[in-house]
């Protein structure tokens, strides 16, 4: 049995969950809708104020869709009370970021500036002009557009230099030694 998957997702006071056919989940919160069409192998049931998701057999597909569907459940359900958010760190002389609207200009010492747009339903927002924080209730869009943003200039090893995530350790090189 799946260690994760048969652990019950506890549906918080305020939050609407509907189990459409073929497994179209929707959950409504404070926050939004987010809505998504599970894997129809799994067997998705509300029981008193929690969702239990169950495989039908133990197939290796059946088994690692498990895990996922459940998780998957549960991050909507957080996106929903209480978003997900990650912060990116700009480090290097000269580079920055800045905000217009809902357009992000990145200044990474390449010829031009950098533009990005901010995707349906992510929103990021400045704070200083070194740290990006991208912030929504859909935990993979917000992932995914953090990967796109730290893309635009990954940092390097000798100095340091780039967007990273706050949390990432960047394992740093020694430079070149002149010959003695």
């Amino acid at each position: 049995m799946s260690r994760i998957g048969k652990l019950p997702v506890a549906v918080p006071a305020g939050v609407e969950v509907k189990i459409g056919a073929e497994n179209l989940l929707t959950v409504k919160g404070p926050k939004g809708t987010l809505e998504r069409k599970l894997s129809a192998d799994m067997h998705i049931a509300m029981e008193d104020g929690q969702i239990v998701v169950t495989r039908p057999n133990d197939l290796k597909k059946n088994k690692a869709l498990h895990g996922l569907t459940r998780t998957l459940i549960y991050n909507m359900i957080v996106g929903v009370t209480q978003g997900y958010e990650k912060t990116l760190e700009i480090n290097g002389v000269g580079y920055r970021a800045a905000k217009s609207g809902k357009k992000l200009t990145l200044t990474l010492g390449y010829s031009h500036p950098v533009e990005m747009e901010d995707p349906e339903g992510v929103e990021t927002t400045l704070d200083g002009t070194n740290k990006i924080i991208v912030k929504g209730i859909d935990k993979e869009k917000v992932g995914q557009f953090a990967a796109e943003i730290r893309t635009k200039r990954p940092p390097e090893p000798y100095k340091g230099k780039g967007i990273k995530y706050s949390d990432e350790h960047i394992r740093r090189k020694v430079g070149k030694t002149g010959k003695k």
